[in-house]
């Protein structure tokens, strides 16, 4: 899924000058790869500019996401912002969820909680040899 295939929640996006989009920063294999596999695993933090023009959102549904602690980003005041790569998987899923499903932002808390714990779980019966 690249950042063309979700639908804007609000018109409109952050810009900020070292603003990148998910294609700038994963050039050397692809935003769909990247946006499937690497995005998780991303070592580089993004600013509340870049995750917004990334997501194609407005900062103020990125602050309801802080909020309702579904990312937390690292920093004490907003300017200082920095988000990793695992809130923008849930970012995305949360638009996902919201757009698809009409999901609220509790709702869209408690789905993406229910689904890592259940991706932990997997894992440790993975870990056990229990598929």
């Amino acid at each position: 899924m690249n950042s063309d295939d979700l639908l804007p929640v609000h018109t409109g996006t952050v810009r900020e000058d070292d603003s990148l989009t998910l294609e700038q920063l994963c050039q050397a294999c692809g935003p769909e790869i990247c946006a499937a596999c690497h995005i998780k695993s991303f070592n580089n933090s993004l600013t509340l500019g870049q995750l917004c023009q990334t997501c194609s959102i407005r900062a103020d549904w990125i602050v309801s996401l802080v909020e309702e602690s579904i990312i937390e980003p690292q920093g004490d005041e907003m300017h200082l912002w920095r988000f990793s790569g695992a809130s923008l998987m849930r970012v995305r899923s949360a638009l996902r969820l919201q757009r698809d499903l009409g999901v609220n932002l509790a709702g869209i808390a408690l789905t993406l909680d229910l689904m890592e714990e259940l991706e932990n779980l997997r894992t440790q019966l993975k870990i056990m040899g229990r598929d």
